[in-house]
């Protein structure tokens, strides 16, 4: 059962692809990030990947310094594709540790795994890690919420052009998570999870342009409610 700092809430912040090098970069968008990540306080930060774009070492030392500015003590990071480009899994692991972990909180269990191939874009899991995966989350309580983090997707994202980005065991990997894909197109933004009890609220937040929740469920039931509606420049009042 969820024992979060957040008044009983669990609050686990979801962010990715930084993209440190890019020329496209916008400092002021991830700092933005995670100056509200900080003003949340949550208990778990994620971080799924691509957080260079070439896997230099000197991209790696720049999302290092902005990862040390979130404020949280469980903080779960992976590589993406980018990362793994010119032997960049090899400063990865230099400046984040283990390319695969486990993170247990109250109420949570965390499994996030490397998904990336060296200097390729496609990933894969790997039988060989299926087994693994499978007793990290047997060894959780039968309360806990089960998240499993990678980079590289599970399920085609329809209307992305990212469709064939898919890692080549993911059938596989489903069979092995029984897990339910809920993702689609976005702009910049992260996620936030609330897990109060034994019902989750799903919010995307926008640096600079407000929120939206876009799904919530219950974990005893798995009945669940989308949303749909996009925030674009306003803050929205939570219900």
């Amino acid at each position: 059962m969820p024992d979060g700092r957040n008044g009983g809430t669990l609050t686990i912040a979801h962010i990715s692809d930084l993209h440190c090098g890019a020329p496209d970069f916008v400092a002021s968008l991830l700092e933005r990030a995670i100056s509200e990540i900080n003003d949340l306080a949550p208990d778990v930060v994620i971080c799924s990947g691509d957080l260079t774009t070439f896997g230099f070492k000197y991209e790696y030392a720049e999302a290092r310094g902005y990862m040390d500015r979130i404020d949280c003590k469980s903080v779960v990071v992976i590589p993406g594709n980018h990362d793994s480009r010119n032997v960049g899994y090899v400063h990865f692991e230099d400046m984040f540790g283990e390319r695969n972990s486990v993170l247990r909180v109250p109420g949570l269990t965390v499994v996030a795994v490397d998904s990336t191939e060296p200097d390729l874009d496609h990933g894969q899991i790997g039988r060989g890690r299926y087994r693994w995966i499978e007793e990290q989350f047997a060894e959780a309580e039968p309360d806990d919420l089960r998240i499993f983090v990678l980079h590289h997707h599970l399920l085609p994202v329809p209307g992305t052009g990212r469709e064939r980005n898919v890692v080549y065991d993911a059938g596989d990997c489903l069979e092995c998570l029984s897990s339910r894909r809920l993702r689609g197109k976005t702009r910049p933004c992260y996620n936030v999870i609330e897990i109060a009890e034994r019902h989750v609220d799903v919010w995307r937040k926008y640096p600079f342009h407000g929120e939206e929740r876009i799904i919530q469920f219950s974990t005893e039931t798995l009945a669940f409610e989308k949303y749909t509606a996009r925030i674009e420049d306003e803050v929205t009042t939570r219900s």
